[in-house]
């Protein structure tokens, strides 16, 4: 496991859907992943487990021997957790030591707010060394659902909950507005989405809070505010979890995030499309080794600008899902076609049975 992610967010931000896309994205990409799930109230997982936290604890055991409700039956898994540190310790070492590793959080945001339990966790994860001989570095992902930034005041209370796991988890950070494809649906935007994302000048919001909320809060807002621009830390990334171009970007951020540059293994097929240069010059000859420097430099593909996004799900998400829709149909009919043809082939070229004189001869 030399990398991995520690996915977490509030309830209902989209984190078992997303390790569920992230296991299908890198599943297609052909880079091994497991994923973890660490949420003992989490009993219809979506995703292929590797390893699941309800073979150690359960949150419905805990609360029916301890007499305990949701939320200290949940602080008292993940203390359990942390004293039973071996039982998950000893499962990962039998992972594939080169597999990616997603550890799903409970969607509880004071776990990753102010207990201590995951921290120490996570903490031990850092340092532990499976059958390679560095430990693993591992990013957060935090889930914060798209729609918070149509209001000002949720917006900021969600500044405030990224602010406050950065700072506790103390791990590299990449925060997430989770299910950008349905923001549309809340209504208008005040600003540009980049103003969300880029976290601009908030002042521009003092205005708004002050209309919706009482004028005794006005203080209050404006010191939320300074607080927010004085740490300037917080920053988003957007992702659309059945989009393949949002998943892509938001996996080259994470990956960059943890330094992971991923080589195929020996042997595999190159991608389609690739030209083959081997006997050029070696002055026109393409450096296939330059992987940090491509890791390293600017993000480029579809919906790696942010007013891409915006222009997909927000001003023209009609027009795009009409073209989308066609170029699905384009695809199905080449698919069918291909299908259809190598049917064709087969038919034509039937598998004859040995004769006797053939056995004979052998």
């Amino acid at each position: 496991m030399p990398f991995g992610e520690i996915v977490c967010g509030s309830p209902g931000s989209g984190k078992s859907t997303y390790c569920y896309g992230k296991h299908q994205l890198f599943t297609a990409l052909e880079r091994p992943i497991s994923v973890v799930n660490l949420d003992p109230a989490n009993d219809s997982i979506s995703y292929p487990c590797a390893i699941d936290i309800s073979s150690l604890i359960t949150l419905k055991d805990v609360m029916e021997e301890h007499g305990l409700g949701p939320n200290g039956g949940m602080l008292y898994c993940m203390e359990y957790l942390e004293a039973n540190f071996d039982w998950l310790e000893e499962r990962l070492k039998e992972l594939d030591p080169d597999t990616y590793v997603l550890f799903d959080l409970p969607g509880q945001v004071e776990l990753s707010t102010n207990h201590d339990s995951v921290k120490r966790i996570v903490e031990k994860l850092t340092k532990i060394k499976f059958r390679t001989s560095h430990p693993p570095q591992l990013a957060a992902v935090h889930l914060c659902d798209a729609h918070y930034v149509t209001d000002a005041s949720k917006y900021i209370s969600v500044l405030l909950l990224s602010l406050r796991t950065m700072l506790h988890l103390e791990l590299p950070h990449v925060n997430v507005l989770s299910k950008v494809d349905l923001i549309s649906q809340y209504g208008d935007l005040d600003f540009n989405l980049d103003f969300y994302t880029e976290v601009q000048d908030l002042s521009y919001l003092e205005n708004t809070l002050s209309a919706s909320l009482s004028p005794r809060f006005a203080a209050l807002n404006m010191a939320m505010i300074d607080l927010m621009e004085d740490y300037d830390l917080v920053g988003f990334e957007t992702l659309a979890v059945e989009d393949k171009n949002s998943m892509i970007n938001l996996m080259r951020v994470i990956d960059r995030a943890t330094g992971c540059i991923f080589v195929p293994p020996s042997g595999s097929a190159a991608p389609p499309g690739t030209v083959d240069d081997t006997r050029a010059p070696p002055d026109s000859r393409p450096n296939t080794y330059a992987l940090f420097s491509t890791a390293a430099g600017p993000l480029k593909g579809e919906r790696s600008d942010v007013r891409d996004v915006q222009e997909r799900w927000i001003d023209a998400k009609d027009e795009w899902d009409a073209y989308e829709k066609v170029q699905w149909r384009k695809e199905g009919e080449l698919i069918r076609e291909e299908a259809a043809r190598s049917r064709t082939i087969r038919e034509r070229n039937p598998l004859k049975p040995p004769s006797s004189q053939d056995v004979e001869m052998s």
